[in-house]
């Protein structure tokens, strides 16, 4: 049994996955529709790129929410550029996205090269510290996702349109400030990779369990034997959807019933 402390712990990042998959699991099947898998790092990176620059500049640091609107200047930046290239160079767009990535990364490196705290910060940005979520952070992720899920009720063929590059770079920007790059990156393919031979009617619904058993997994495995809850919930993401991808195999093999 847990105590109440660590349930404390535990329930406002739980929340935060919820909040995160959400909007993530609709995301990621446009992003596999599109064929731009690497997309979401690039962008998951320029928004930690912008966090870097807000804390490296003192007086953009003590601005108002520097913390989320810098990181989403560069975010909205960098997916306007990729939106701009994606009429002009399709056939290269996904290797300009994996350079991008890359460029954003070192970009990140080099500026924190000097900085005493740099490293301790890039891990953070990249691995997340989704254990130590409070409450009152996650006020402005679930406001802004529930408008973006209400929209995209409203008008569902918005993320067809020119329309998903800014809505996936607000996603992507208070993504990365919860749970870190990789947790970003796992949150978006790992559900949808999971469900995409799935021809079921809950394809949706499907997509969403993966990811919340990938989650609830990692949480507990990470509590119970003190490992980083990052890669934690990464690892268990990949089991969860492995084990999916493994049943629906055996269905089709079989003519099983299952996952109507």
């Amino acid at each position: 049994m847990f105590d109440l402390d660590l349930l404390s712990i535990l329930l406002p990042a739980l929340v935060a996955g919820i909040l995160v998959l959400s909007t993530h699991v609709v995301m990621g099947q446009q992003v596999l529709k599109r064929g731009i898998i690497f997309i979401d790092l690039a962008i998951a990176q320029v928004a930690a790129l912008g966090a870097i620059v807000a804390h490296l500049n003192q007086y953009i640091e003590a601005m108002p929410f520097a913390n989320v609107w810098m990181p989403a200047l560069f975010a909205i930046s960098g997916a306007s550029f990729i939106a701009w290239l994606s009429k002009r160079m399709a056939d290269e767009l996904e290797a300009i996205i994996g350079c991008f990535y890359v460029l954003a990364a070192v970009a990140a490196m080099l500026l924190l090269s000097n900085d005493p705290h740099g490293a301790e910060m890039l891990k953070q940005l990249m691995s997340g510290q989704i254990l130590w979520v409070s409450w009152s952070q996650l006020a402005l992720p679930a406001v802004i996702y529930a408008a973006i899920l209400i929209v995209l009720a409203i008008k569902p063929h918005i993320l067809a349109r020119r329309g998903f590059y800014l809505i996936f770079a607000i996603v992507i920007t208070l993504s990365v400030e919860l749970v870190g790059v990789y947790l970003v990156f796992s949150s978006l393919i790992l559900p949808a990779l999971a469900v995409n031979h799935y021809r079921g009617r809950f394809k949706l619904c499907w997509a969403y369990t993966v990811g919340l058993v990938g989650y609830v997994a990692g949480l507990l495995l990470s509590a119970k034997f003190d490992l980083p809850s990052g890669a934690a919930i990464v690892a268990t993401l990949a089991i969860s959807a492995i084990v999916f991808r493994f049943i629906l195999v055996v269905k089709s093999r079989y003519q099983l019933p299952l996952l109507r």
